[in-house]
């Protein structure tokens, strides 16, 4: 999986650059645009808040507190990793791409940086997906719930982007690309740090 989003991420930020995508972009931000209600609006707003950064970072504070407090210390130290590079590499592939936001109707919400990738897809792709992760883990029997109640909360900040018409679409696609390579390789660490961890408890025993 990690392989198929760089793959889609490296063919979309190609396009990108050679300004390949204007015409999708801009005809699918169109039609979104025609969905705007005032209820939608509000909803809209209320959803993408929940991919703020900043409240992003305080939910992974809190969770990071309780695992420490539970003695998880691998895990807690790997959800801030996550976070905060998520957050740090998003902000290095704006500033290296410096993509212009979409000016196609007057906004109803303030944005500063540039905009590629979409910032609020990939991080909360990574940290709502790595905390699902530990709550699958935790909760076996609820797994497929948990994971689809995920992905339709990423999903849905996802859309509120292009629906607040702040991002273009390819920002959005190549927001989640980056945001699973990352997810993936901190999953990975993790995973790769527990089975050394029981490896090394395991030859001490014999």
């Amino acid at each position: 999986m990690s392989a198929l989003a760089l793959w889609v991420f490296a063919q979309i930020a190609d396009e990108v650059l050679e300004q390949e995508t204007q015409t999708f972009d801009q005809s699918i931000l169109l039609a979104i645009r025609q969905m705007h209600t005032p209820l939608g609006d509000r909803i809209m707003l209320g959803i993408t808040f929940l991919g703020e950064p900043i409240l992003l970072l305080l939910i992974c504070l809190g969770i990071a507190i309780r695992l420490l407090y539970y003695r998880h210390r691998s895990q807690a130290t790997t959800l801030g990793i996550a976070a905060v590079g998520a957050i740090g590499l998003n902000y290095l592939i704006k500033v290296l791409f410096g993509r212009a936001r979409p000016q196609l109707w007057n906004r109803i919400v303030d944005v500063g940086q540039y905009s590629f990738p979409s910032g609020h897809p990939m991080i909360s792709l990574v940290i709502y997906g790595f905390i699902g992760y530990l709550i699958a883990k935790r909760y076996p029997r609820w797994r497929a719930w948990i994971f689809t109640l995920t992905m339709i909360l990423i999903i849905a900040i996802g859309f509120s982007r292009l629906y607040l018409g702040v991002h273009w679409p390819t920002d959005v696609i190549a927001g989640y690309a980056a945001g699973i390579v990352w997810l993936m390789t901190c999953i990975l660490s993790l995973e790769t740090w527990r089975i050394y961890r029981m490896s090394g408890r395991h030859s001490q025993s014999n």
